[in-house]
């Protein structure tokens, strides 16, 4: 088992050196056998050892350290007195112990190593009586007697000269000829043997073979370093990586051959030093995960609940400033879980589940980030009790709720004060913690993601930065202003010229995007944002696609230009209360950059729309629709027919799952950001039968004072200007008629019926949503539809 394998390794290593120190204490502590200091770090240590290797299963090693550890007890009481001869008993303990080591490393167990005469010598001395000697048996003891003739006759068998016995023999004028002679039996003719020393210690490998020369034990394989002299490393490094990048930006402008293979050499050693020093740091998350067992056995028996801890990619390395940086958020989100989702087993029950939940960490490494993920199958968090609890505080508004999406919702459990636990106790309802593990993981520059199915479970997934000292970047332009972007967030560029930009980047709601292969992607003007004019004036839009907490959108900058590993260095109390850099950095060319915060961009992008992007659309539709053209949404409906629907009639683009669609009566329903929505299939309401059920359903959502329908069509096709005047009418069953846009016959949607067909009460005045004294005909923000029948 690797894991296991890891433990073993580490135990060695401690026990080695504490073995090593084991040898000085003694010896110190016969000099001075009144240290109590010093006897007290003597038991602690053979405790130790004898602990773990319990807990390993090295059954002879916990023999041997057990019989000590009871004289070292007896020694710290004051019943005995240390004596030479318990301390040479406690020596020899320590070379055993260190044989036993010696065994396992080559191994991977204790071997043939005998610990009976060691335990023996120890409990001798224990009650102060001479160590049994265990006899041999006859056949096997063996005495040596000095037999000057038997030397001589046995002489030219030997071979010349003999360099590998254990011990060095004297020269044959000056020692004395030993014989082997059994005793009884004949005398054997056998090379002599050296005499007796103090144990060997094994080696040999797995496969019985003698250890491969220049191996080095683990012991010598490792080395303790503080954790502060690597951060200076650290620092030095990042420094020089700046000042490379300076050289080579400065080389690259130059001729001279030998400069240039210089300035390539320098930045192909800076690399590897960096990447090395880096990987001192890097340590498996197991060492954060190793206490959460624990925490979810007390928490389980505190709720009352029966939870299974899981673990997958234990390996998984992350740096080490990192790792102290998740661990108090990673606690939290565990006993979130436990506290909040997994159910009590008599509801798991009921529910058909397993009366055991499964809690699961996961980490991974995935696109330079390290992916931690906890997830549970418990009850999973429904997005309608979120809504209604964070209205409830005064979090938000009904009607900024009633404009955010599932995904939109799920985030309020991050606000500040948010607590859906119907009472307050040692473990949560209080409000705090929450926002607080999202505070910090943002500091660390990593993400957080929820994402929950009511009544199947949740998954609360971490993105982070494998290191943030030294991290590959874009750098952008903006008004004359560099600015850097990691890459760790970007996904790709977009380069449109001026022709192409002006009919690709679209206003839908008040807000710009950009329509990249299929998908809506909302745009931010970095000028904008920062209050500066742009001073890209020819058309061209440059956008770098970004991914923020699972969602993407696009960046508009005036150019790109380059990609360089950068430096990060913090920045001042000022800067980051501005709240959109995460840094700052020092370029090639000396120049310092700011680093962007993306997911502070990703807020203002795809934050919901305000009461006044709201009011400010109205009065945009109320004037486009006394003009001769007006813009339209173009979608697909099956059998080959498209329609034509008022892009002001459009309040956002979704898109559904099959399975989540339900039934009231006769109608088809979905959820939808805490209310019931009504829908209508446009294949089936005009008869166009498209081509079966589909995994994802396209949706157009039109809302108006608090209800909203959902229209579903095959495909969204474009956004154009197209025509009011109706070029035919000839008409069917929920439409207006039809025209021609890109040399298509295109059908004129009856939005108003489409819209009954799904909800006959939405006009209704109880609904509110028509103002009294206007004709039906006024569905639309009290302005009449250009597409309605009057």
């Amino acid at each position: 088992m690797e894991g296991l394998d890891d433990i073993v390794e580490e135990f060695l290593v401690e026990s080695h050196e504490n073995l090593d120190q084991l040898d000085q204490d003694l010896v110190a502590l016969e000099q001075d056998p009144r240290s109590r200091d010093r006897l007290s770090s003597i038991f602690r240590t053979i405790h130790t050892i004898k602990g773990t290797s319990g807990f390993l299963a090295f059954n002879r090693l916990e023999e041997v350290a057990h019989v000590g550890e009871n004289m070292l007890s007896r020694l710290r009481d004051g019943a005995l007195e240390l004596t030479p001869h318990r301390t040479s008993a406690l020596l020899e303990m320590v070379d055993c112990v260190r044989a036993l080591l010696a065994s396992i490393e080559a191994n991977g167990g204790e071997g043939g190593v005998d610990v009976a005469p060691a335990v023996a010598v120890l409990s001798a001395a224990l009650e102060d009586v001479p160590a049994p000697v265990t006899p041999e048996p006859a056949a096997a003891r063996t005495t040596f007697l000095p037999t000057a003739d038997a030397l001589v006759a046995e002489l030219p068998v030997l071979p010349a000269p003999v360099l590998d016995v254990p011990a060095v023999a004297l020269p044959a004028a000056a020692a004395p000829a030993e014989v082997p002679v059994e005793v009884p039996g004949e005398v054997p003719m056998e090379t002599p043997a050296a005499p007796a020393a103090e144990p060997a210690l094994p080696e040999v490998d797995a496969e019985g073979k003698g250890q491969q020369p220049g191996r080095r034990a683990v012991a010598d394989s490792t080395i303790r370093v503080d954790v502060n002299l690597l951060d200076a490393l650290m620092l030095l490094v990042g420094e020089l990586v700046l000042t490379r990048n300076q050289i080579v930006q400065y080389v690259g402008r130059q001729t001279d051959q030998d400069l240039v293979r210089a300035s390539q050499r320098l930045n192909l050693i800076a690399s590897e030093l960096q990447e090395g020093v880096m990987k001192t740091r890097m340590q498996p998350i197991d060492h954060i995960w190793s206490k959460l067992p624990r925490v979810v056995r007390d928490l389980g028996l505190q709720c009352g609940k029966n939870v299974r801890l899981e673990m997958e990619g234990r390996e998984t390395e992350l740096d080490k400033t990192l790792l102290e940086a998740v661990k108090d958020p990673l606690t939290h989100l565990v006993r979130n879980s436990v506290d909040h989702g997994v159910e009590a087993s008599p509801a798991r029950v009921a529910a058909g589940k397993p009366a055991e939940g499964v809690l699961t960490l996961r980490a991974r490494h995935e696109s330079g980030q390290v992916v931690v993920e906890v997830a549970d199958d418990g009850a999973g968090i429904d997005p309608a009790k979120v809504g209604a609890k964070a209205v409830e505080r005064g979090l938000l508004t009904a009607d900024a709720l009633s404009r955010m999406s599932p995904t939109d919702i799920l985030q309020l459990i991050f606000l500040p004060g948010f607590s859906t636990a119907a009472a307050v106790t040692n473990v949560s309802g209080r409000g705090v913690g929450m926002d607080v593990v999202k505070t910090n993981i943002e500091s660390i520059g990593g993400t957080i993601e929820v994402e929950s199915v009511p009544g199947r479970g949740t998954c609360t997934r971490l993105r982070i930065p494998l290191t943030l000292a030294i991290v590959p970047a874009l750098t952008i332009e903006c008004a004359g202003d560099r600015y850097a972007i990691p890459q760790i967030s970007l996904q790709e560029l977009v380069a449109l010229d001026a022709e192409k930009a002006a009919a690709a980047v679209e206003e839908v709601g008040g807000a710009s995007v950009y329509r990249l292969r299929g998908e809506l992607l909302p745009l931010v003007r970095l000028a904008d944002v920062l209050g500066l004019p742009s001073d890209r004036h020819d058309g061209h839009v440059v956008i770098a696609v970004l991914r923020s907490e699972g969602r993407r959108f696009g960046l508009v900058v005036d150019r790109v230009i380059n990609t360089e590993e950068i430096v990060v260095k913090a920045v001042g109390g000022q800067m980051k209360a501005i709240g959109l850099y995460s840094g700052a950095t020092v370029l090639g060319d000396g120049a310092v950059a700011l680093i962007l915060d993306v997911q502070a961009l990703a807020r203002r992008a795809l934050r919901p729309e305000t009461a006044e992007r709201q009011e400010s659309r109205k009065n945009v539709t109320a004037a486009a629709a006394s003009t001769e053209r007006q813009r339209m949404l173009l979608a697909a409906i099956g059998g080959g027919r498209r329609v034509a629907i008022p892009l002001d009639t459009v309040t956002r683009l979704e898109q559904v799952r099959s399975e989540t669609v339900e039934r009231v009566g006769s109608r088809e329903v979905v959820q939808y950001r805490g209310a019931i929505l009504p829908i209508v299939r446009l294949d089936r309401h005009l008869g166009a039968f498209g081509g079966g059920e589909r995994e994802v359903l396209e949706v157009i959502v039109y809302a108006d004072h608090g209800r909203s329908v959902a229209i579903v069509v095959e495909e969204i096709l474009d956004i154009v200007d197209g025509e009011a005047n109706v070029h035919s009418d000839i008409d069917d069953l929920g439409l207006l008629g039809s025209t021609v846009i890109g040399d298509r016959v295109t059908e004129l949607l009856d939005v108003r019926a489409a819209i009954l067909a799904a909800d006959p009460a939405f006009y209704s005045p109880s609904a509110g949503t028509a103002p009294a004294g206007l004709s039906p005909a006024f569905a639309f923000d009290g302005a009449p539809s250009p597409f309605s029948k009057v």
